[in-house]
């Protein structure tokens, strides 16, 4: 099997990966899974397309993901091992989508406008 190579955002995060046959080796930013996400919920993120298929022991991923805060890493890096599990093979696409795990997360942080405190807040009214 030949490297597969796709690519996964979510809000500010941008996550690149490289997906080839193997132990279950997960490497993110050259450290392991487990020390980029100590959380064990961003670590059963990351996981679920893998889970769901069954095939957790079955390749060594490698992401580059940069941007954003640590939910939106996993959560970018979830939706490119989903891409990648769909280009390797056509019957894990139908599960996938039916979990969302294909779908790009299109929401974004609103920008601050002129003459607000934040996107949407108004300064303090004063009556007098």
């Amino acid at each position: 099997m030949e490297i597969i190579n796709t690519i996964g955002r979510r809000k500010t995060s941008v996550a690149r990966l490289y997906m080839e046959s193997g132990k279950g080796n997960i490497t993110i930013n050259g450290r392991e899974l487990g020390t980029y996400f100590p959380s064990n919920v961003l670590q059963i993120i990351v996981k679920q397309p893998l889970t769901l298929v069954d095939k957790v022991t079955s390749f060594d991923i490698k992401v580059n993901v940069d941007g954003g805060g640590s939910t939106g890493q996993a959560e970018a890096i979830r939706l490119a091992i989903s891409r990648a599990l769909c280009e390797l093979d056509a019957e894990h696409r139908p599960p996938l989508k039916g979990e969302g795990f294909l779908t790009r997360d299109p929401r974004m942080v609103e920008r601050k406008k002129f003459g607000r405190r934040k996107a949407r807040r108004a300064f303090q009214f004063s009556k007098r």
